[in-house]
């Protein structure tokens, strides 16, 4: 897979384009049209001239209702609309993690229920990243490993990348992760109890993607159950494929 390309913030840290791994017929994903990022909610100073030079349209956030309400959104920028999409999950803390526990397998079950849970959301927030006139898009949630692995995963997928480039992409959030708290331990909150290390093993991803297809045929078929039409397929295919 080529080099991933990041773009470094200061007040973000695991913000990348998604662009560049091979999709069908060996057509590259583009790059400059899908972003996935954390919260971009602390963008300030340079880093608002540093997105802004991006010339994103569209900032599509996956957080809870209360992740909003307590953190905020964006900073409002010219040409850019905000679409807030909940897939509707269950807090981790019902189900916490235990540290003897295989981090893989917990994660690619947590991913499971999200897909169960919140497929109506899901198939919504790939809808909007199908539209053409929606991008360049940012993908984003909390810390940006998640649920946001979970999206952009799926649109991958659904591009033609390999299980492989799509966990390799995944698996870059674990250095990210590590900023991530190095920044959170400096506020002096703390972590809410029962939630895993910000790891992303390759694993966890593999596990998923296989699963899914096991349960559906295949990314297309859960993707057509949540709602996404075959002409939004097609068209995550031509606007986002080289």
């Amino acid at each position: 897979m080529d080099a991933i390309e990041v773009t470094r913030f200061s007040t973000l840290f695991n913000f990348r384009d998604v662009g560049g791994p091979a999709g069908h017929d060996g057509r590259t994903v583009r790059r400059g049209r899908l972003f996935r990022s954390d919260s971009p909610h602390r963008l300030d100073g340079p880093d608002r001239e540093t997105f802004a030079a991006l010339g994103v349209r569209t900032v599509l956030d996956l957080r809870r209702p209360y992740e909003v309400e307590r953190d905020g959104r964006i900073p409002d920028l010219n040409g850019l609309t905000w679409r807030h999409v909940h897939p509707e999950h269950a807090e981790w803390s019902d189900d916490p993690y235990q540290s003897d526990t295989d981090l893989a397998r917990y994660l690619a079950d947590r991913y499971a229920d999200l897909a169960t849970t919140g497929t109506a959301g899901l198939g919504t927030a790939l809808g909007l990243i199908a539209d053409s006139a929606n991008a360049p898009v940012v993908v984003h949630c909390v810390a940006g490993k998640d649920r946001t692995g979970i999206v952009c995963g799926l649109t991958l997928a659904v591009l033609g990348v390999s299980d492989t480039d799509i966990a390799a992409d995944y698996a870059l959030s674990t250095e990210a992760g590590e900023r991530f708290m190095a920044w959170f331990a400096s506020t002096g909150k703390q972590m809410r109890p029962g939630l895993p290390p910000l790891t992303c093993p390759e694993e966890a991803m593999l596990l998923f993607l296989a699963e899914l297809r096991t349960a559906y045929g295949s990314v297309e078929g859960y993707l057509r159950h949540s709602g996404v039409t075959d002409a939004q397929l097609s068209a995550l295919r031509d606007h986002l494929l080289e």
